[in-house]
């Protein structure tokens, strides 16, 4: 999963109770052609990996002798509450292993801040992302407090079981948009959400064969005229994003 620490490439710290989650969506795909080094057939150039995976158990860094991470709240209620010393150690010895690369911490949580396609951008520019994956009823504020700055971050107004899930679609977004991950150059900069699309929904997509099941092509797609083609998705985007997200339509005037 960890290759040797290259200068260039970004790392990607996940502190959690449960790193064999992780373990198949960041060995599969994209994800995993991200953290490795990939020849270019046509030229014999090696890229080398643009990000690196740090997996780290919270439990390694538990003082308890049966490695307990978790107590009852105070004040009484259900669930269990991660405990600070965990949390707290496990953070400053991920952060001591790379020192040069200053951390953007993040807490996966569902009263965190909705994540968007701007703030993927925005850490997509980060050298380093420290992403810390709570679970049980959550994180003794504390520690919370006390390792400010740090990015809150929900991927949505519902809850899960743990920050694992949300965490994998993070790195999923982030990684993505890393130089020469895509098999296209381009292929990031003309999707829902993009500038290119005024931050508006994407537009259809067709492919062969050019009839299924009665249903055709739109022609305008098989005319080979690129401007007209071009005008076309703005418009089926335009008109996409007005019917199910009038939301992120720009103002009018």
């Amino acid at each position: 999963m960890c290759h040797a620490p290259d200068a260039a490439a970004m790392r990607i710290d996940v502190l959690t109770l449960f790193p064999e989650m992780f373990q198949s969506v960041l060995g599969a795909s994209i994800l995993k052609r991200a953290a490795e080094p990939v020849t270019d057939p046509a030229t014999g150039r090696v890229r080398p990996p643009v990000v690196r995976y740090v997996l780290s158990d919270i439990r390694d860094y538990s003082t308890d002798r049966h490695q307990k991470v978790d107590r009852p709240p105070y004040g009484g209620g259900p669930g269990m509450v991660m405990q600070c010393q965990p949390v707290w150690d496990a953070v400053k010895a991920v952060e001591a292993e790379q020192p040069e690369l200053a951390p953007t911490r993040i807490l996966m949580t569902p009263q965190g801040r909705r994540l968007d396609q701007a703030l993927v951008q925005q850490l997509a520019e980060k050298p380093r992302l420290l992403i810390i994956a709570g679970h049980y009823e959550g994180i003794d504020q504390r520690v919370i407090d006390r390792l400010q700055p740090m990015e809150e971050i929900s991927i949505g107004d519902y809850v899960l079981t743990g920050g694992e899930l949300p965490a994998m679609v993070l790195i999923d977004a982030v990684v993505r948009l890393q130089p020469g991950v895509l098999g296209h150059e381009d292929s990031s900069q003309d999707e829902s959400f993009s500038q290119s699309l005024e931050g508006g929904l994407d537009y259809p997509h067709y492919t062969r064969p050019a009839v299924w099941e009665g249903m055709s092509v739109p022609e305008v797609l098989l005319s080979g005229n690129h401007a007209e083609i071009e005008a076309w998705r703005r418009e089926q985007a335009r008109r996409r994003t007005g019917e199910r997200r009038p939301d992120l339509l720009p103002p009018e005037g």
